[in-house]
């Protein structure tokens, strides 16, 4: 099975948002994405895999595997579930170069931004952030 690019699967995020008009239900779409996260385990829930600079608390983990950079993520609040399960959907399963050369389009052409409130939007770039950082540091290794 081919692995969608990076821009590919954005592009269904997009289009998977233009089905709902209102913010509210694009709230809700988010939240029961974010329901279908993995359960990340315990064991990665840790001070060191916390994404710092968001309101609630949020656990990245990611691990290099054949090449490829997979995450897992976790929140104590849904829609911040929602929003780094969006990240993970898109940028799991890339190599290190993608995912640090990434331009992530789909968060302004969904409107999330300007939807969130100034922490969750300070959180959401803090997300980005660290997830491209782990896509240079593997690059580098």
């Amino acid at each position: 099975m081919e692995t969608k690019s990076i821009n590919e699967l954005q592009d269904e995020i997009v289009e998977d948002f233009s089905m709902y008009d209102d913010w509210n239900d694009k709230y809700e779409y988010l939240i029961e994405f974010g329901k279908t996260l993995p359960k990340l385990d315990e064991e990665y829930k840790t001070d060191e895999n916390r994404i710092h600079g968001c309101q609630s608390r949020v656990w990245l983990n990611a691990q290099m595997i054949d090449g490829k950079v997979i995450f897992e993520a976790d929140s104590d609040a849904i829609i911040t579930k929602g929003i780094v399960g969006l990240l993970v959907s898109v940028l799991s399963g890339h190599t290190p170069k993608e995912i640090a050369e990434s331009d992530l389009y789909f968060i302004g052409k969904i409107g999330l931004q300007e939807h969130l409130s100034p922490t969750r939007a300070n959180g959401l770039l803090s997300m980005i952030k660290k997830m491209k950082t782990y896509g240079i540091a593997f690059q580098a290794k």
